[in-house]
This record gives C-alpha cells, sequence and structure tokens, in this order.
C-alpha cells in the first residue's frame, strides 16, 4: 500500500523503479509501472483535497523530469556501446540537452498533459567508436528512442504523450540541433510567438547549460521595453479565438474565453515587455509571474488576487475533468452524471453551484484580459484627415480646423506636420512603425487641444515622436497607453526642460503608466536597498550596472519632476529628494568601483566623497553639476595609490555617457590646490592645507560641504576639520575686505551691465541677487562661527539667516524678509530653468525683493 498521506518525492519515484539494472528491454515497462505507481499517489491526494495545485504539479513535472532523465541516461549509454561517445573537434564529449517546454518547463504539468521537449545538443562532431556517426545522427537517433520510450502506446500504455512541434520549422524541422543552428534559427527566423514559447523553457538533461542560456536569454527577452509584443500576442491571440470558435469549444476551460491561456498571456506579455530590463521577471511558473507582476505594481493587487484565484480554479477543474475518462481534455461535460461527479470532486453541493463559480472567475479573467491586451485605439480618429492632408491644396480648411482647437499659429503647426510627412526619416519607416506613428499624431494633436498652449505642446510633442520613431516599441507603448501619451503632453507642455529629457531618455516613458507611482513620496531608504540588490544581481557586468545605475537615477529623477510639474513639491522640498539621489548614487558609485578594484588592502574602504556647493548644500537642482572632493583615512603605505585609482574610478562611474546617457557632470576643482592637486587627499594632508594654505573662497565654499558617501568615521574626521577651520577667530575688517573683493570679481564678470540703470534683472548675479545672500551668509559664518558655533552647521541659507538673527547679528525682520525673498528668487529661477530660460526677469517684478536683500547686504557690510 501506498502512503498517500505525504506529498511524492524523487525518493518515491526512485525506488519505485526496479532494483534491478535497467535495459532496453525492460525500461518501457519500467517507466510505465512508475506512472501508474505515481499517478495513484498524485491523484488520491489530489481528489481528497489534501494537496494545493502546487503539489499536484510539482510533482507531475517531478514524475515527467524522472522519466526523461532515467530513458536518455540509459538510451545514450546503449547507442554510445554502439557507436561511442559523440565528441566536438576538441575531443569532449557531448550530451544530449532535453529542453522542457510549455507546463513541463514551467513546473505546471497537469494530470494528463503531453510534455513538449526540444532536443539540442552543443556541438556537431562525431563518435569515437569503430562505427562512427556524426553527433547529429548519433542524437537524432536517441532522440527518435527517447520519444518512443516515453510516448509509445504498448500493452502497458504510455507514460506521456510527446509534442516536438516548438522545435525550429516545427514538424518540418529536423529533431535535433546543436547551439550554433538553434541561434541562427533565432536570428533569421524565430518568430513573436517562439519567443512566447522560449519563456518556459527548461533543460532537463545534458551540460553546458550557460551556454544555452546565452542563446535563449537575448532572443525571448529584449534590452529594452518592448511594448509591440502585446500587438503580436494580440494577433496570436485573436488565432487562438478564430479556432476556439470554429471548433465551438466556447466552454473550454483551457483556450476559451477567460480561460487559463488568457491568465498566460497576461503573465507573459508583461514578462516580454519587461523582462530584459527586470530579470527577476524571467521566472516560468505562471502564478510565480503573477506575484511578481502585483510587487512590482505592473498588476493592481485586486488583479494580481484574483487572476491568482482564477488560475488555481480552473488548473483544479482541469484536473478533474481529465481524471474522469484519464484524457486530455479542457471541456465540461455533457452527461449531467459526469457533471455532478465533477462537481463533487471539486468541493461543490452541484453541478449549478460550481458553473456558477467557475463563470465568476471567467468573466473576472476575461475583464483582466481585455483591460490588457485591448486595442485602444481600433477605431479612425476625427483628427486623422488633419495629418494626412495638411500639406494638400485644401490645407486652409485644416489650419481652420487647428484654429478653432486653439492654436495660435495653426499654419506653423500644418507646415510642421506636412514637413514630417515627406520627410526621409518618415517614408523610411517600416509599414509597422508607420502605422503606430500616424495613429499618434491625430490623438497628439488633440491631448495638446486640451491644454494651455497647444502649439508649444504640439511642436515638442512632434519632437518626441520623430526622436524615437527608430524605436518601435516606444511607439508602440504611447499607441497602446493613451493615458502615456496625454502624460507626455501635459509634460512637454509644462516645460522644455521636461521634453528635453524625455527626448534624451524615453525609456522614461515607461513611467507614465502608473499615476500612483508617480506621486508617490519617495522612499529612499528603500529605494536604496532595492538598487543595491538589482546591481549585485548582475556583477560583475560593468556596462549594465553602469546603464542601470543611470536608468534608476533618470527614472527618480522624473517622477520628481512630475510632482514638480504637478505643483506637489516645495523648490526646497525638490532639492532635498534630488541631492538624497544624488547620494545614493554616488554611494553605490563608490561601491561598485571599490568591488572592482583588483588590489585592495581592506575590505571596506576608508574613504568618503564630500560634496560642495549645491549638493553639499543640498539645493540640487535637475541639471546641476557634481562638486565633489575625494579623502581618505588610512595609514597603509599603498593608500594613496589605491585610493587614487578609487577616485578617478568613481568619477568616471559618475560622468561617463553609456548606452544610457549620463549620471552627472562632475567638478573636482574644490580639491586642495585645485586641478594641480592630487585627485585624492589624506586626511591629514587636507587639513593642513586649510590651516595653512587655503584661500578665502575655499573656507567660503567649506560652510556648503558635508559627507556624501563612503567611510562615516573619515566623514566625521572631515566635519571636525571643517568646524575647525570655520570656528577660526578672523579679523572682520580683513574678513569683510577679503569677501567683498571677491563679490566684486563675480559682478564684474557675470552680473547684467550698467545694474543700476537695467530694465532687466539676473537673479543671480546682479546687486540684490542670490549671491549677496549667499556671500552674506558666509560671512556671518566666518566672522561669529568661532563666538556661535551652531553656525558651522550646515543647515542651508534660509536656516543660517534666522539663526544669525537669534544671535542679534542681523535684525530679525530684516532677516525674515530675506529669507522670503531667498526662497522667491528660487523658484523663480526654478521656473526658469524648467524652460532652459536664462536667470533674467523684469527688475520691476522684483525691487522689493531687491530692497532687503540690499538691506541685507548694507547691514552686513556697512555699505552699498
Amino acid at each position: 500500500m501506498q502512503d498517500t498521506g505525504r506529498p511524492l518525492t524523487r525518493a518515491d519515484l526512485t525506488a519505485w523503479l526496479p532494483p534491478e539494472t535497467l535495459t532496453e528491454d525492460n525500461l518501457k515497462p519500467a517507466l510505465r509501472r512508475l506512472k501508474q505507481l505515481a499517478c495513484v499517489r498524485i491523484a488520491t491526494r489530489d481528489l481528497a483535497l489534501d494537496a494545493p495545485l502546487a503539489e499536484i504539479t510539482g510533482a507531475m513535472t517531478l514524475l515527467a523530469e524522472v522519466v526523461v532523465e532515467t530513458a536518455t541516461r540509459l538510451l545514450h549509454a546503449s547507442l554510445a556501446a554502439r557507436y561511442g561517445e559523440p565528441r566536438n573537434s576538441h575531443g569532449e564529449a557531448q550530451q544530449l540537452i532535453v529542453i522542457g517546454m510549455g507546463k513541463l518547463g514551467g513546473g505546471e504539468l497537469n494530470v494528463s498533459s503531453d510534455i513538449d521537449l526540444i532536443f539540442v545538443y552543443p556541438e556537431d562532431g562525431e563518435t569515437d567508436g569503430e562505427r562512427s556517426i556524426s553527433n547529429f545522427e548519433f542524437f537524432t537517433r536517441l532522440g527518435k528512442q527517447l520519444i518512443a520510450a516515453i510516448a509509445e502506446i504498448t500493452g502497458d500504455g504510455q507514460v506521456f504523450r510527446v509534442d516536438m512541434r516548438l522545435r525550429p520549422n516545427g514538424d518540418s524541422g529536423s529533431l535535433v540541433c546543436s547551439f550554433d543552428m538553434l541561434e541562427n534559427y533565432f536570428v533569421t527566423q524565430g518568430r513573436e510567438w517562439e519567443r512566447y514559447a522560449w519563456i518556459k523553457a527548461r533543460p532537463l538533461t545534458g551540460e553546458r547549460l550557460d551556454e544555452l542560456e546565452a542563446i535563449r536569454r537575448p532572443f525571448v527577452f529584449r534590452k529594452y521595453l518592448d511594448f509591440g509584443t502585446i500587438n503580436a500576442m494580440r494577433d496570436l491571440h485573436a488565432q487562438i479565438r478564430r479556432e476556439v470558435v470554429k471548433k465551438d469549444m466556447a466552454g473550454n476551460v483551457k483556450l476559451g474565453p477567460g480561460g487559463i491561456r488568457e491568465i498566460e498571456f497576461i503573465a507573459q506579455v508583461f514578462q516580454l515587455i519587461r523582462g530584459g530590463r527586470d530579470r527577476s521577471l524571467q521566472v516560468r511558473p505562471t502564478l510565480a509571474a503573477l506575484e511578481l507582476l502585483r510587487e512590482k505594481n505592473q498588476l493592481s493587487p485586486d488583479a494580481a488576487a484574483e487572476l491568482t484565484h482564477a488560475y488555481i480554479f480552473l488548473r483544479r477543474l482541469e484536473h478533474r475533468l481529465q481524471f474522469l475518462d484519464d484524457a486530455q481534455t479542457h471541456s465540461l461535460p455533457d452527461d449531467a452524471g459526469d457533471r455532478e461527479l465533477i462537481a463533487q470532486a471539486m468541493g461543490f453541493a452541484s453541478f449549478e453551484a460550481l458553473a456558477a463559480e467557475l463563470d465568476d472567475h471567467r468573466q473576472n479573467v476575461a475583464r483582466h484580459f481585455e483591460a490588457v491586451f485591448a486595442d485602444p485605439n481600433d477605431q479612425d480618429h476625427k483628427l486623422d484627415e488633419v495629418w494626412r492632408h495638411a500639406a494638400d491644396e485644401g490645407q486652409p480648411a485644416w489650419q481652420a480646423s487647428l484654429a478653432a482647437m486653439g492654436f495660435r499659429d495653426p499654419a506653423a503647426a500644418c507646415a510642421r506636420l506636412a514637413g514630417i510627412r515627406s520627410s526621409s526619416r518618415y517614408q523610411q519607416l517600416s509599414e509597422s512603425t508607420r502605422n503606430h506613428f500616424d495613429a499618434l499624431v491625430p490623438r497628439l494633436i488633440e491631448a495638446a487641444s486640451a491644454l494651455a498652449d497647444p502649439d508649444a505642446v504640439l511642436s515638442r510633442g512632434l519632437d518626441l515622436l520623430e526622436a524615437i520613431s527608430r524605436r518601435a516599441a516606444y511607439l508602440a507603448l504611447l499607441h497602446q497607453y493613451p493615458q502615456a501619451l496625454r502624460g507626455v503632453a501635459k509634460i512637454t507642455g509644462s516645460s522644455s526642460w521636461a521634453a528635453s529629457y524625455l527626448i534624451r531618455h524615453p525609456v522614461l516613458l515607461d513611467e507614465l503608466l502608473d499615476a500612483s507611482q508617480l506621486e508617490a513620496e519617495p522612499d529612499w531608504p528603500a529605494f536604496r536597498a532595492q538598487l543595491g540588490k538589482t546591481l549585485d544581481a548582475v556583477e560583475p557586468d560593468t556596462e549594465q550596472q553602469m546603464d542601470m545605475l543611470r536608468e534608476a537615477h533618470h527614472a527618480q529623477v522624473f517622477r520628481l519632476l512630475t510632482q514638480d510639474l504637478s505643483g506637489l513639491l516645495t523648490v526646497e522640498r525638490l532639492a532635498d529628494h534630488l541631492s538624497e539621489l544624488a547620494d545614493i548614487m554616488v554611494d553605490r558609485a563608490l561601491m561598485l568601483t571599490w568591488r572592482k578594484l583588483l588590489k585592495r588592502h581592506v575590505e571596506m574602504p576608508r574613504f568618503a566623497v564630500i560634496s560642495y556647493g549645491k549638493l553639499g548644500g543640498k539645493e540640487l537642482g535637475y541639471a546641476s553639476d557634481l562638486d565633489i572632493v575625494f579623502l581618505f583615512d588610512d595609514p597603509a603605505p599603498e593608500a594613496a595609490e589605491i585610493y587614487s585609482r578609487l577616485a578617478t574610478r568613481i568619477n568616471t562611474w559618475l560622468s561617463a555617457q553609456t548606452s544610457a546617457g549620463q549620471l552627472f557632470e562632475t567638478d573636482l576643482r574644490l580639491r586642495p590646490n585645485g586641478d594641480a592637486g592630487l585627485i585624492v587627499s589624506s586626511m591629514a594632508a587636507f587639513r593642513k592645507y586649510q590651516l595653512e594654505s587655503a584661500w578665502l573662497w575655499e573656507h567660503q565654499a567649506l560652510t556648503r560641504a558635508r559627507f556624501t558617501a563612503g567611510d562615516p568615521a573619515v566623514g566625521a574626521a572631515f566635519e571636525v576639520i571643517r568646524c575647525e577651520v570655520l570656528k577660526q577667530r578672523r579679523d572682520l575688517g580683513k574678513l569683510r575686505a577679503e569677501v567683498l573683493t571677491m563679490r566684486q570679481k563675480m559682478y564684474d564678470a557675470h552680473a547684467t551691465k550698467d545694474n543700476e540703470a537695467a530694465t532687466i534683472f539676473n537673479l543671480k548675479h546682479d546687486r540684490g541677487g542670490l549671491v549677496d545672500v549667499e556671500f552674506a551668509v558666509q560671512y556671518l559664518v566666518l566672522g561669529h562661527a568661532w563666538q556661535y558655533e551652531e553656525l558651522t552647521g550646515n543647515k542651508g541659507n534660509i536656516a543660517l539667516l534666522a539663526m544669525a538673527a537669534q544671535r542679534g547679528l542681523i535684525p530679525a525682520d530684516l532677516a525674515d524678509a530675506v529669507r522670503d525673498a531667498y526662497r522667491d528668487y528660487r523658484r523663480m529661477q526654478h521656473a526658469l530653468r524648467l524652460n532652459d530660460q536664462k536667470n533674467r526677469v523684469d527688475k520691476i517684478t522684483v525691487t522689493d525683493r531687491i530692497a532687503v536683500v540690499r538691506r541685507l547686504w548694507q547691514t552686513v557690510f556697512n555699505t552699498d
């Protein structure tokens, strides 16, 4: 008697094989006996409702694996005894790799499944026996014998039906192929549906599996976001639907509407779209894929739960349908008695109750399937004619249409549209790509007309469409998801800088698909942890890590940009977020470059990155460069050389242009002795320089310096030196004179000429602007930090003005007024930069702010 109280194991299957040596003569009956014993255990536990679905499908998969492994091993040995071992040109032995496809590959085999197999082998060559044959012939014979051992119907039945139609070229193709043949087929003939099929491909036997995976992965998973696959899978599903209708299979729980196949399609389309950029999605089991898609916000929690429950229900029902007559069926029986048996086996009191539950699940699946695969643009658009005929003789009519929609210069808009249609770039687009492009332009015109400046929105949107027209996947994304196109219109209409950012990084279009994620407050600790895991997963691939670092940074910047344009962030809060993000990027670059140094004398570097300027003061903008200095505190004699190499590589990681763009422009000139100095300094050398050799402007820069990344102990030692330097007691008269001299140099170089009489005001450099506030604050810190230690805190100019007022260094009402003016200046500067404009405004709009800043200057320096 079997122990049906526990799940089937590999040890059980091994024990049920005959104790005597297996031979070709007894292989077939032994495997069929094994199948019978295994199915008793599996069916008993399933029908008694003692086992979850994963146990049943896992046990059937395990049975298939043991059968394939056992038969392959025995039949290979038998053939090798006749013809010798198959070897490559270097004399290395070759083995057949049996690839499980479909449910076998996914570990989801049902109780009456056939098994989909593909046979491959690494390299061509010959066997080394006296009766030598080619490797191709050897493995072809082995494949035929393996199929017969498993699928041939004998007096004991069969083990599994075997389906080989998924191999290259299907039934017309050779039974086996080498790695080279497989790769060549993928490159030259591989079709979209085969990518779908190969998601679940899993080797069951053989060696050199890493090489096989290196062939499979790039065929299945593209490096970019592959939204074009939606159309291909929509077409494939339409073919299946036509076949279902033709054969009257609407009640089929696998292929019919709301069936198992639609759940698989939903999971796999997201895998094909995103799996190349997120390897965690390259999983094979359907339920695991659904859970990952929920975790990654590609499916809502409700959708993932409904699809998961439906999948489990449908697969359990599928098993009971197949237990009924031990047949591979997926349709409900017509016989009333059989229907009641199925209902009881599913735990229902009646077939009616089962049918009601089944209908609920199928309706849920169909609804989610339509949400993913429905074509939102299957109807002609009312503005198609404007796009098609903008250059025709009837152009005034189309111009009138655009004018009625709010376009201020419809003639220019029509000319732009006509220019695109006649351009060589447009004419050379493939038919499918041009179809996407043609569908998008009218919808872009419509989206632009709903915004405040439709002319600018259309112009910038067309710039984007032209820029991405060679990347069909991005056009497919905008075509498939109208909300993404509307998001493009809104963002590009709000900011020319944002439009340029999207053109440089079109992969960010994907961010527009989830509005809730765009509006979510950043969780920087979680982002830091996840980024670390993602980068570690592709170690040691430096190129991919550098790209991933950039893409992660661009995505976070874009999310902040959309919140900024929506009015959800103050300039100060935005700068805090951008600074925190930059800190994380620098920290990751440091740790990755350190890990890759061949010569390392300690496990963790005693090294720190110190930030100055905008990053140091946490006032970073979207396009700010990074002013950074590298320090170390390590007595090892080789430390200077090692950390110099580390600093150079960090700078390269941050500033290099890759296929994913650039992280930051970096500026290392604030290090001791500037461009003439060493790229990295010891703490002792840094302290000596600051106390004995540094210029006053370098001490001014120290007021906005802080530890950003690396060893916190080195960062703490830097802070001690910084405070020591800032707290030096200085001669106020001499300090005032030096600060005024430095300010005058900057004024002469950058301010508006004839500043007093000018009607235009430079927010940053003119008298009464941002630089005046910064210089006044720096003077107060350098002149009085010896007396009031809190002034050494890197709190930002707004907070330091309040501290200075509390200590009586400036009047409190003046401090408040200047704080407000400083905030206003930064908001204005930020708004100008969002539209690529210079830091200039009409002076009359800021006269009150200029006045309060000039009053601060007079109060602090006793001069105009």
